[in-house]
């Protein structure tokens, strides 16, 4: 049982100074130098070995891992911060740019409520509605030329009519007015004569 502990006594003491001796024989591998950390950490996992749970790791590659660790998270924290930066300003520019275009959007559809409606008595009406009543009213008025024009040509054949029919009273009448005349001229002298004669002359 002796024998067994002074043997793992023995194997952990030559694991953990197994780094020592080899780093004075090699310097820092160069996957720990130019590699990225998933890349380092896998290479420490392959170039390490585990003895009752635990790995044994060379000091200075533990301490340039560390370093490495260290750097790229504090570069991540940067660019993280760049990042957040970065993005509340395109989320500045971004509501800038939506009260812009809100903005834009009002104006234009006054634009086009402007441009699709006609001042009317006061009232904004849509040009679709407009034109409807001015063609329904322009409708009208050459409805109401037209019934007029069929009013005054059957007024003007009726006027025309009775211009004729006065025309043939008045020639009527001067007929009949010459020939009363005649007729009391000629009675007249009838009895002019009769009484010519009554007396004898």
């Amino acid at each position: 049982m002796n024998i067994i502990s002074r043997s793992k006594l023995l194997l952990c003491i030559l694991i953990l100074f197994a780094p020592v001796f080899a780093y004075s024989q090699t310097g820092i591998p160069d996957e720990l130098r130019s590699s990225s950390v998933k890349d380092q950490l896998n290479y420490i996992e392959s170039k390490t070995r585990i003895y009752e749970n635990f790995r044994a790791v060379r000091e200075d590659m533990f301490q340039k891992l560390k370093t490495n660790i260290t750097d790229t998270l504090v570069s991540m924290q940067k660019q993280i911060a760049r990042l957040n930066s970065e993005t509340n300003t395109l989320k500045r520019s971004i509501d800038s740019l939506n009260s812009s275009l809100g903005a834009t959007k009002t104006n234009l559809d006054d634009m086009t409520r402007s441009k699709n409606s006609v001042p009317l008595l006061g009232m904004e009406i849509e040009k679709g509605t407009y034109n409807t009543i001015m063609w329904s009213i322009i409708f009208a008025l050459l409805l109401l030329l037209f019934i007029g024009f069929i009013v005054f040509k059957r007024n003007l054949g009726i006027v025309e009519n009775r211009n004729k029919d006065l025309d043939d009273l008045k020639a009527e009448f001067e007929a009949y007015r010459k020939t009363s005349r005649e007729a009391r001229e000629k009675m007249a002298l009838q009895h002019f004569n009769e009484l010519k004669r009554l007396r004898g002359e």
